[in-house]
């Protein structure tokens, strides 16, 4: 009778996760997109293994951020842009979703830059894939409901095990790997400097907090179910890292110092050079895996965008409503997408510098939210008995300070 109980008593709680899976591994997993996948490529075909160590850390400050915009939406049932709005007022709200609004725009052309480069890896051209891709991840959002949408995406997710598979078929010196990862080496000079930055950017987004705390407030979920949410958050933040170690795995086995004198610029240059090198199903399955990133993400940075404009001024959002009861909502998520993807289809524009300098851009800006973020979740008005613990708030500050520290110095890098 007691093992009886505890089985169903199992089952209801993977039941209960199951049900509120979904803003976590998400987000996390949009974060493995065009641009991230250019960096996580550059990465491993300039630098090797080089800068595996990397991921580790970035991994635990992804989860400690991640899980503070994850408890702040369970526990006020608002998104960032409206707490930082209510917090901090109009004009710091202002230039808030300016600076986000411009990095994310980056972003979103990054993917529809993806849309063109992988597509064109099977024969088509941006001119009609780009326009194609455009339309779909428009009505996907537009005719969809929050529902419907969310199950697509998970559905989505499970296609970046191609990069798994890829760096399975490449039979890498595990050995060589994990002690390049045991003996870190750390580099000062610029582009190191730039591409570990381009890293941080990537895997830590600033878009990625304004997304996941939105989404967690239009699901709904209770803070009786909050330890679900966590689960759902510090497993998508894990699983979108071990993606990413693939990523440049595969690429530092095999283009590392065997690319001649072509040098690898993007995932879709990384593509091609690993077929003659690694067989033609690993460049497929790597190009495979970029066209899904870029589907996925063009779909979820314009909504993310969406919703932290619209929510900084008050305007009705959520993918479950109508255009009428949303009609700002809508209309700029329709003219994100109609920019972003026209933008790629612009003779001469360097859809190389727009892909990885996003990301770079990103971890520029990420320590000003999260200033912001430690400044709202440490609020007792705001957040109750659910502000930080201290030990988190010690690892949370010098991280952060720490992110301040490199984006300085590679500024002064870049402009030196």
């Amino acid at each position: 009778m007691l093992n009886t109980l505890k089985s169903k008593h199992f089952f209801k709680r993977i039941f209960i996760f199951f049900a509120i899976m979904g803003p976590g591994i998400i987000t996390a997993n949009v974060d493995n997109d065009a641009g991230g996948i250019t960096t996580y490529s550059l990465a491993g075909a300039n630098y090797g293994y080089l800068l595996l160590w990397s991921l580790i850390p970035i991994t635990i400050f992804l989860i400690i951020t991640q899980e503070m915009c994850n408890r702040m939406g369970v526990v006020t049932g608002k998104g960032l842009s409206d707490l930082i709005r209510e917090k901090f007022g109009i004009k710091i709200t202002f230039y808030t979703m300016l600076l986000v609004l411009i990095t994310n725009f980056g972003n979103i052309v990054a993917e529809f830059a993806g849309i063109a480069s992988s597509m064109e890896l099977f024969g088509v051209s941006r001119y009609l894939s780009v326009p194609v891709g455009a339309f779909l991840v428009w009505y996907l959002i537009v005719k969809g409901t929050y529902k419907s949408v969310q199950k697509i995406f998970l559905f989505a997710c499970i296609f970046y095990i191609s990069y798994i598979i890829s760096g399975i078929l490449i039979k890498p010196n595990w050995l060589t790997i994990f002690s390049e990862i045991k003996s870190p080496k750390i580099r000062f000079d610029t582009n190191y400097l730039i591409i570990f930055t381009g890293l941080i950017g990537t895997t830590i987004a600033p878009w990625m907090q304004f997304y996941q705390q939105a989404s967690i407030a239009e699901k709904g979920i209770k803070l009786k179910d909050y330890k679900y949410s966590r689960l759902d958050t510090i497993f998508g933040c894990i699983t979108v890292n071990i993606v990413a170690f693939f990523i440049m795995v595969v690429c530092g086995t095999i283009l590392f110092k065997n690319v001649g004198t072509e040098p690898i610029q993007t995932a879709a240059d990384a593509a091609r050079a690993l077929q003659p090198l690694a067989g033609e199903y690993c460049s497929l399955l790597f190009a495979f895996g970029l066209l899904n990133a870029s589907l996925f993400a063009a779909s979820i940075l314009p909504l993310s965008t969406t919703f932290t404009i619209c929510e900084s001024f008050g305007w009705e959002t959520g993918v479950n409503k109508k255009f009428s009861e949303a009609p700002q909502f809508y209309s700029l998520y329709t003219v994100l997408i109609l920019i972003g993807a026209a933008t790629i289809l612009i003779p001469g524009i360097p859809l190389i510098k727009i892909m990885f300098l996003s990301q770079v851009v990103n971890g520029l800006v990420l320590p000003i939210i999260l200033v912001l973020m430690l400044t709202l979740v440490n609020d007792k008005k705001i957040m109750g008995e659910y502000i930080n613990s201290k030990l988190l708030n010690v690892s949370s500050w010098i991280l952060t300070i720490l992110m301040i520290i490199i984006s300085i110095y590679t500024l002064i890098s870049i402009i030196k």
